[in-house]
């Protein structure tokens, strides 16, 4: 699978196109600096504590309180208390963990009045962004990821991406990481790890290790609350995250952010440095790789699909909700059965680029057209879970209801990407509502009467619109152009354009030239 990356630099912000064999899957928008990504850690405080609920509301800087239940404060929250205390007292062990004793695991059924006091100093990592209404969701469980690997402090743990199959190669991995591995640091080894060397496993995790240290430093002197540790910015996040073998190019519109990306890699992954290039032309950098033909086809309420399906898209607070539609698709000598197959797995396709393109999260009800065979069923199923192989984002599909409903889980972190791809109506202005006809011709009338008591000239033509240009000369000597041509002594030529909208219209003498009312 051939994967480009397009970064194109606006006013608005960095916009990043993830394109996979041409075709648009992925869209992200470069976040303000001060907004709260997944995977910054907050020096945070303890603002208000909900018995009913067993959780807390923990100040982090934003204009929205983060939450976080009991159940998120994760087995060895005891242990990070622990080290928050050490630290801000300039323990100078709180960085390495060489010498820190593990706490007891925090018990899975507890009071959170019990661990926490209004006022408490903590550190908490932002799993969820803020959504909606909502403020971000918080964990007690630190991790910081790198390429490779992610560091999980005061943990011994090391776990291999279920996506690594190969036995052998699992057991080699496990081998190398617990021979680099520092004492109270846990690792996950990440699933682009697969086959790397143990030296480019030990240079990941001494950048972790070095944010790691870094973020000890911040807790000696900063006060709550306070971003600690961010998350790299959406370029680099997504370079790290998505950077594999088979990526091909990274086009970049901007020489700054092309500098930036290229000595990103430079240090990051070397190897990936060249496929950087600095796109140069003239046509803005969506418009060359139809970037921009894809956000406005595909980010509409309703999707086509090129074989005639099409599909309504809705969100709403708790859920979307996906109908699929056959439109005119069509065979002949096919049954209807066979027919919605199709239909249904054309659509599920396109669903699984929709959930990726628009990062949908939640709950997720895909209404598909009705099969009445049990193996066609089994077949669409199966069809979007392979589909759906492709997504990062953790999710679980359920098998197709009697209804031919079928039921998706997706990872919700961030707020689902909308554009507008919408204009305003140069008809109506964005009102809704235009004149009527009838108005229209009678401005039409009264500016002929005034040209025609105010200038000598008896000769006009008229262009406008071809619906008003049919309602004006429909009738022949019986139309409305022949009653005013009467009526006010002139000589009258009616011309219809398509490049006018419906309540344009334009007088012009019998020179050429427009006459300006």
């Amino acid at each position: 699978m051939e994967k480009e990356l397009v970064i194109s630099s606006r006013e608005g912000g960095v916009q990043i196109a993830l394109l996979e064999d041409k075709r648009l899957v992925e869209l992200h928008q470069e976040k303000p600096a001060a907004s709260h990504a997944v995977g910054d850690i907050y020096f945070g405080k303890v603002k208000k504590i909900m018995q009913g609920l067993n959780a807390a509301f923990v100040d982090v800087g934003g204009d929205k309180e983060g939450f976080m239940h009991y159940l998120d404060l994760g087995p060895d929250y005891n242990s990070v208390s622990k080290y928050l205390r050490l630290a801000m007292n300039g323990d100078a062990n709180a960085a390495t963990l060489e010498n820190f004793k593990i706490e007891p695991i925090l018990e899975k059924v507890g009071n959170l009045s019990n661990v926490f006091n209004v006022g408490q100093p903590v550190l908490v990592q932002v799993t969820k962004e803020p959504i909606s209404t909502k403020g971000p969701k918080l964990t007690g469980e630190i991790s910081i990821a790198g390429r490779y690997l992610v560091l999980t402090p005061f943990s011994n743990k090391v776990s291999i991406s279920q996506k690594i199959k190969g036995s052998e190669e699992r057991n080699r991995l496990r081998r190398l990481v617990q021979s680099i591995r520092p004492q109270n640091f846990g690792i996950i080894v990440r699933t682009v790890a697969e086959g790397r060397t143990v030296a480019e496993l030990d240079a990941d995790l001494h950048q972790l290790l070095d944010s790691w240290r870094s973020m000890t430093e911040k807790l000696k002197h900063v006060a709550a609350p306070t971003k600690i540790y961010a998350e790299l910015n959406t370029i680099e996040a997504l370079l790290r995250d998505v950077l594999t073998d088979d990526f091909n190019t990274i086009y970049v519109d901007s020489l700054e952010l092309y500098n930036a990306v290229r000595n990103f890699l430079h240090s990051f992954a070397p190897d990936k440095e060249d496929i950087v290039k600095h796109y140069k032309m003239e046509t803005p950098i969506f418009e060359q790789f139809g970037v921009q033909r894809d956000i406005r086809r595909m980010f509409g309420r309703i999707v086509t699909i090129r074989s005639g399906v099409y599909l309504y898209i809705e969100h709403t607070e708790a859920m979307h909700v996906i109908d699929v539609n056959s439109g005119n698709h069509i065979k002949a000598g096919t049954g209807q059965e066979d027919t919605a197959l199709q239909v249904n797995i054309e659509s599920a396709k396109e669903i699984a680029r929709q959930l990726r393109l628009r990062d949908m999260g939640g709950i997720v009800i895909i209404d598909f057209v009705d099969m009445n065979k049990a193996e066609n069923r089994k077949k669409l199923f199966d069809v979007m879970s392979e589909e759906m192989k492709h997504d990062k984002a953790r999710h679980t599909i359920l098998p197709l209801s009697k209804f031919g409903l079928m039921q998706i889980t997706r990872q919700r972190v961030r707020p689902a990407m909308e554009v507008d791809v919408q204009e305003k109506c140069p008809f109506c202005d964005g009102t809704g509502h235009i004149k009527q006809s009838l108005v229209v011709v009678d401005e039409i009338e009264s500016n002929l009467k005034y040209l025609h008591t105010s200038l000598s000239e008896r000769r006009f033509t008229i262009v406008t619109h071809p619906y008003i240009y049919a309602y004006l000369t429909k009738g022949w000597l019986r139309s409305i152009k022949w009653k005013w041509m009467r009526r006010y002594h002139v000589n009258l030529t009616v011309k219809a354009s398509e490049q006018y909208n419906l309540l344009e219209f334009k007088f012009f003498s019998a020179n050429g030239e427009e006459i300006q009312m």
